[in-house]
């Protein structure tokens, strides 16, 4: 009796510490000699542990070339999931796979990752390889007959149209009958286009088509795509390609009505609010300030205050304060025993900001360039911020060169308010305001002031 339990402990001891390991060959080695592995979790990763890399040297055709080896091991209580690899410090290094309880094993080029990946191990891995390579080629196949009957109407055949979506529909029913019991089962259902039953002759209707059905199989509930980078690839495909104009009113319009398509589809209030950050943060790339306003006023702040994160709001919202098309944020001074402020300036229809510092040898030569410039622009002013440590060479200086100009001193230098508000680094730094107060330039030297201001 005894020994049948000692045997029956020692299986359950040997199932509890079971592991599984992830092998991987980068081909060519790199420089970086460390690889660390991710798990996806909703639009953010979570560490899991890292490794160095072993380098070898192999011989492929006849020239000898360095290949980096590592290896992890996975208890076997880690999850399933969609885990990423990434091998490089600086810049874009990172390749996702499948894990689910089984051992992966893949080798790629660090350069093109996802195009040369190849799994030596991993039944989950190489089904949906093989799903995605499959499923490409009869797509592409069906897409051409439509494009090419869009160009040429005259080789319009609803029968290989028909043939063609045949086999589009016959591959995506074959890979989601064989991967029912299987992680990937989630992706593969999510990845089927809704394609039109007919062949289309107009290609507004292909687009709208398209448009409309563009998410009719992904569910945003679904966990494994949620965590993983598949929904957030839907979303940026559709917002930005999709949804594409050469017409920037019309652009913005449409990357409004496609944002609005997506966050719809997501009920989980933490998982939307965590699309929407991503959005900003994609939006704020290119410093669209509609939209990131847009994204903020419709659908941000209209989440509940618990679920916001006001420190991402504060910080999003501070870095853009002083962007192109914002009404320049406001503070005040003291002038010949009056209190100004720039919100309440009307001695012109266009304003020239500097941020600069008597300590700084390049502002000591553009300063004077610009006031000699400034001169005789009777309907422009020049507000000259000053960064000091102190106002002794600050007030020496503006007396005997800078009469004419609004001239603000703005203490403790680079830790002073205004300047970090304006996200002043360096100086010169040059704002253009209009009679509004609102940003209409931010010019990187004197020579890109004057060319602004010669062609507004």
């Amino acid at each position: 009796m005894m020994k049948n339990i000692f045997t029956y402990i020692l299986l359950i001891s040997s199932i509890a510490s079971a592991q599984n390991t992830i092998k991987g060959v980068i081909n060519p080695k790199l420089d970086s000699n460390w690889v660390i592995l991710y798990k996806i979790e909703g639009t953010k990763q979570q560490y899991i542990k890292d490794t160095k890399t072993k380098i070898d040297s192999i011989v492929i055709k006849g020239e000898k070339t360095g290949v980096a080896h590592f290896e992890f091991e996975l208890p076997s209580y880690a999850k399933p999931g969609t885990y990423r690899i990434n091998y490089r410090i600086e810049g874009e290094g990172n390749l996702d796979f499948i894990y689910n309880k089984e051992n992966v094993s893949l080798v790629f080029n660090p350069d093109y990752p996802e195009d040369s990946v190849i799994f030596t191990e991993s039944i989950e891995n190489n089904l949906y390889k093989e799903y995605l390579e499959k499923i490409s080629v009869a797509q592409q196949k069906l897409d051409s007959i439509q494009i090419e009957t869009l160009q040429k109407p005259v080789l319009f055949s609803q029968e290989n149209y028909k043939t063609a979506l045949d086999n589009v529909n016959s591959v995506q029913q074959h890979y989601q009958q064989i991967t029912k019991d299987k992680y990937i089962n989630s992706f593969i259902n999510a990845s089927a286009r809704k394609n039109n039953p007919e062949l289309l002759t107009s290609a507004k209707q292909y687009m709208s088509n398209m448009k409309n059905m563009f998410f009719d199989n992904i569910d945003f509930s679904d966990k494994a795509l949620v965590n993983s980078s598949f929904l957030i690839n839907k979303t940026l495909e559709f917002i930005f390609y999709i949804n594409y104009s050469d017409d920037k009113n019309t652009q913005q319009n449409l990357y409004k009505e496609s944002i609005e398509k997506v966050l719809s589809n997501i009920k989980d209030i933490n998982y939307k609010k965590d699309i929407i950050e991503f959005l900003i943060l994609q939006f704020e790339a290119s410093k669209n300030l509609e939209i990131i306003d847009y994204l903020f006023e419709n659908y941000y702040n209209k989440l509940p205050i618990t679920v916001q994160d006001a420190n991402f709001k504060e910080e999003k919202l501070s870095l853009l304060a002083a962007e192109v098309g914002r009404i320049a944020p406001d503070f005040s001074w003291k002038e010949n025993g009056k209190t100004l402020k720039l919100s309440t300036l009307n001695d012109a229809e266009t304003y020239v900001m500097v941020f600069w510092s008597t300590s700084c040898p390049h502002c000591l030569r553009e300063i004077p360039k610009l006031h000699t410039y400034m001169k005789d622009k009777k309907d422009i002013k020049v507000i000259g911020f000053a960064l000091e440590k102190d106002a002794f060479a600050w007030e020496s200086y503006i007396k005997t060169n800078l009469s004419g100009w609004h001239n603000v001193l703005g203490l403790n230098k680079w830790k002073n308010k205004t300047a970090r508000t304006y996200q002043v680094f360096s100086t010169p730094s040059y704002f253009i305001l209009d009679k509004n107060k609102k940003i209409i330039a931010k010019p990187h030297e004197i020579k890109d002031v004057k060319e602004f201001l010669e062609n507004k």
